[in-house]
């Protein structure tokens, strides 16, 4: 677990996409998926949808797994035609909060990422569940 407050998007969010997912974590009580941050920066790769909508339901901490985005089994692209992302210009966006618009990067990696069934109660309050520490899950 991470402290929501110390993770920084690189990206806007769909409103209507957001409003599903809040839905959904309202309905389940828990966040299935955890959020994909860069170590060094704190810089989210993937799952902005998730951290928007944690924040909205008072979230205090987030699931994440924090990975080494220099490494070459971290890669980005765009899910927009014609459109060129690095890493060196996402972690810029998220340092400085100058945000692409949604659905701008697309990250992949050579790894299985594990749901992790996080409970909203944990997420809200003292974030002491399953191994919750400043560097991540």
């Amino acid at each position: 677990m991470v402290s929501i407050s110390s993770l920084k998007p690189h990206e806007e969010v769909e409103d209507d996409r957001l409003e599903l997912l809040l839905d959904d974590i309202r309905r389940r009580r828990l966040v299935v998926k955890p959020i994909l941050v860069d170590a060094k920066t704190l810089v989210i790769l993937d799952g902005h949808h998730r951290f928007n909508a944690l924040k909205i339901l008072g979230a205090r901490y987030a699931p994440a797994v924090l990975v080494d985005y220099d490494s070459p089994c971290v890669s980005v692209g765009s899910w927009r035609e014609g459109v060129s992302v690095s890493k060196e210009e996402v972690r810029r966006r998220g340092v400085e909060g100058k945000l692409y618009p949604p659905r701008t990067s697309r990250h992949r990696v050579c790894f299985e990422i594990p749901d992790v069934n996080a409970g909203l109660e944990e997420l809200v309050g003292d974030g002491l569940g399953a191994g919750e520490h400043d560097g991540g899950l």
